[in-house]
């Protein structure tokens, strides 16, 4: 449904000179979306030519159906369903980053923006409660209108006792990688003062869930997004007087976590059944079936790309368990340089007055991005990131300060305002 808007969106802005014309300067020489460009035309290229040219010996485990039957085993390369998927999906991650870019290019759609990733991260806690919700009262059904894909869908499985939260999405590893970036971008605007209820609020309870979701992906993925938003409290505080509150969290935020170990460690009941959690979910991860399968994934993977001299078997060729492994063996040394050239200058080129409204929503969407890619690198199949971290990235790239004053997040909350 996602990618059938994106059209209509692309449809109506084409109405708009000026939107329009913003979104082809996003993708100008050097913007980041230059750099995104060139990856997706030479995902595309490689897509088309890499299984043709290089069909010989390569084994891949494909993305989508091939000219073999499908027995969960390894296939000689060649031209893939995944080859047509992938290309869409990535040229229109290529127009949902521009539009974003050029909206929030203004005050007003740059606040618009904001706000609407605010409600995304409300939505994905209320639909984690909706899935909990009906599994418990056995009412799953009413949930069947979104859940109609042809594959298998793992919304109804336990692991150590607890259901496997999945929210919107078809398994719980999806749910806790969007849950992740969500959580780095209310805690770093958590961080930086920024309506701090509701976004502390919306921190707090996404933590809990990627917990209690029952993801390896999301256990392992939310001890290092705490670290990013530890990480810029410290920055941002700097122990200053003036800002107790962040001062006072960086303090004492070891201290909590060192208590809260304590305090589990000394509970021998406690002790046994977090100590199970992790051992089900992480510490034995390898050794179960899915494990041993991600791992055959990541292997051929990474022998594709040797194989392939480094140009990569083609966009949506090979299936990986791990995004950067991912993006070697299909798109291959070109694919990545130009993915780091798009995050290298979406990330680290300085906007606007630091403190400020729109860089403390630029930052926060930077960490969100960082949390997007945590998960990927434990669990991500293709190269496709989803519209979603494009549009985080947009906002990151976004320098509204160049169309006039831009109001803050929240209406009715004072410029600058802190905790």
């Amino acid at each position: 449904p996602s990618h059938l808007l994106l059209g209509f969106v692309a449809a109506t802005m084409l109405m708009h000179g000026r939107e329009t014309a913003d979104a082809i300067g996003a993708m100008r020489f050097p913007e980041p979306g230059f750099w995104l460009l060139c990856l997706v035309l030479y995902g595309v290229a490689s897509a088309v030519l890499a299984p043709r040219l290089l069909t010989g010996n390569i084994s891949i485990f494909p993305i989508g159906s091939s000219d073999y039957a499908s027995t969960g085993s390894t296939v000689p390369l060649g031209p893939v369903s995944g080859n047509f998927t992938q290309s869409i999906y990535l040229i229109a991650d290529l127009i949902c980053f521009a539009i974003t870019a050029s909206i929030a290019s203004t005050p007003a759609g740059f606040q618009t923006a904001s706000r609407a990733l605010l409600v995304c991260a409300a939505a994905n806690i209320f639909l984690a409660f909706l899935d909990m919700g009906t599994y418990a009262t056995g009412t799953s059904w009413l949930l069947d209108f979104m859940r109609n894909a042809q594959y298998t869908l793992r919304f109804d499985d336990e692991v150590s006792g607890m259901k496997r939260i999945v929210g919107s999405f078809t398994e719980a590893s999806a749910f806790a990688r969007m849950t992740l970036g969500l959580a780095a971008f209310t805690g770093t605007l958590w961080v930086c003062g920024r309506s701090a209820v509701l976004t502390g609020t919306l921190t707090a309870i996404s933590f809990v869930l990627v917990v209690l979701s029952t993801s390896s992906t999301g256990l392992a993925g939310a001890p290092l997004v705490l670290l990013i938003v530890y990480a810029t409290a410290a920055i941002r505080s700097g122990f200053q007087l003036s800002r107790p509150f962040r001062s006072a969290a960086v303090l004492c935020a070891p201290l909590l976590a060192i208590v809260a170990i304590l305090a589990v460690s000394l509970n021998d009941a406690a002790s046994h059944t977090v100590s199970n959690y992790f051992d089900d979910l992480i510490f034995q991860k390898s050794t179960s079936d899915s494990g041993i399968e991600r791992d055959s994934w990541n292997t051929f993977a990474l022998q594709n790309f040797f194989d392939s001299d480094g140009i990569g078997v083609g966009l949506g060729t090979a299936r990986a368990s791990s995004f950067p492994i991912a993006l070697l063996s299909n798109v291959g040394v070109p694919g990545a340089l130009f993915y780091l050239l798009f995050i290298g200058s979406a990330f680290l080129g300085r906007r606007g007055i630091p403190m400020s409204d729109t860089s403390d929503i630029r930052l926060a969407a930077r960490n969100a991005c960082l949390g997007f890619m945590i998960g990927d690198t434990f669990a991500a199949t293709t190269v496709e990131q989803g519209l979603l971290f494009y549009m985080f990235v947009g906002v990151a790239c976004a320098q509204p300060e160049r169309a006039g004053y831009t109001p803050p997040l929240m209406s009715g909350m004072p410029t600058g305002a802190r905790i």
